[in-house]
């Protein structure tokens, strides 16, 4: 009989970052960003309700029919775990995994740049890591939290929905707690985490108003504070955050944005040349200009100013898309698919 499991364990053996169960249509992994069939057989929609039922247990299936969306993390005989959004569509279940792998990968093995070192060595502001869906946010933020696990005497607390790489304390201690099971909301979490006596805070995702106004105090009252964003550039990342609010608290926000934020690194994941993948990285670092900039609401000059500030760490999408394609990495289709002056090029065609 066909299983949640025995789909995960297959898709963990091809090495698939993601999975998915469709109703009428055969399962798909994705290998090195390319969806591929796992198997031929059309999986009916009665086979995914039950595999579905028998995965999850009745207290939880009866809550995902009532919401219609579910998000947890679910981990296989052999250890391996996964972030599975379980969702409804034309009124049949389907569900999406995501493979969190065994190891954190260290920041030298993603190919951090020097200045996300400095930035994790901070004591307090905000940090940012944004980006589209799949590229690599959690990777990489879990790579920078695990750099101060072992080489500071912290305490990091993060609040994740749902808990997907599992920290081990090294130096510092952690406590890790997950949407639903550990506390009912992102902003009751961060309301009382000033009582933890914490020094480094962890937002898996800011996703309203609320949890970006309480990210922002905690980086405002002496915090460390990492954040994820699903924006496309650094630039557009400070506009969603200020946008957000109501206009007669925007000018308070880009004040104290100009004086929490540390840094921005907006991100994407792109195919290389050796049938993987790599990851691009642009880089604002808040410099007295930029804040300047931010102060003054002059987000549209963010761009320039990173350019010519590369003595300080700074780097655009294009010159990181550039480097990738002198160093092999990419090639140049990849590079104009992503770069702005290459969408120029394709509006002009």
């Amino acid at each position: 009989m066909i299983s949640l499991d025995s789909f995960l364990q297959q898709a963990a053996k091809m090495q698939a970052s993601d999975l998915h169960l469709i109703s009428n249509l055969p399962p798909f992994i994705r290998v090195k960003g390319q969806l591929n069939e796992l198997s031929k057989t059309v999986l009916k929609a009665s086979d995914i309700e039950l595999l579905v039922k028998k995965s999850i247990g009745d207290e939880q299936f009866a809550k995902f029919s009532k919401l219609k969306e579910l998000d947890l993390a679910y981990e296989i005989t052999d250890g391996t775990r996964f972030r599975i959004n379980f969702l409804w569509e034309k009124n049949n279940i389907s569900l999406a995994a995501r493979t969190i792998p065994f190891e954190i990968p260290t920041m030298e093995d993603i190919e951090m740049p020097e200045i996300m070192y400095d930035l994790c060595n901070y004591n307090r502001g905000l940090i940012l890591l944004t980006g589209p869906t799949g590229c690599g946010k959690s990777t990489s933020l879990a790579s920078m939290i695990n750099y101060i696990n072992q080489n500071r005497r912290t305490n990091i607390v993060t609040f994740e929905d749902p808990i997907e790489f599992v920290f081990k304390p090294i130096k510092s201690i952690i406590r890790q707690r997950q949407l639903g099971t550990d506390m009912l909301s992102f902003e009751d979490g961060l309301t009382h985490v000033l009582r933890q006596d914490p020094n480094v805070i962890m937002v898996g995702e800011m996703r309203n108003l609320e949890t970006i106004a309480a990210t922002l105090t905690l980086a405002e009252t002496g915090h460390l504070v990492f954040a994820t964003l699903h924006t496309y550039s650094a630039a557009q990342t400070i506009d969603r955050i200020i946008d957000i609010f109501p206009p007669h608290q925007q000018n308070q926000v880009r004040m104290q944005m100009s004086i929490t934020l540390r840094g921005v690194i907006a991100q994407r994941l792109l195919p290389n040349t050796s049938d993987g993948r790599v990851a691009a990285r642009e880089i604002l670092i808040n410099t007295p200009a930029i804040a300047n900039l931010i102060r003054e609401n002059k987000v549209a000059q963010i761009n320039t100013s990173i350019q010519t500030s590369a003595k300080e760490g700074m780097i655009t999408m294009d010159t990181a898309l550039n480097n990738l394609l002198k160093k092999g990495e990419i090639t140049r289709e990849v590079m104009e698919e992503n770069s702005s002056v290459g969408k120029v090029k394709s509006r002009l065609l």
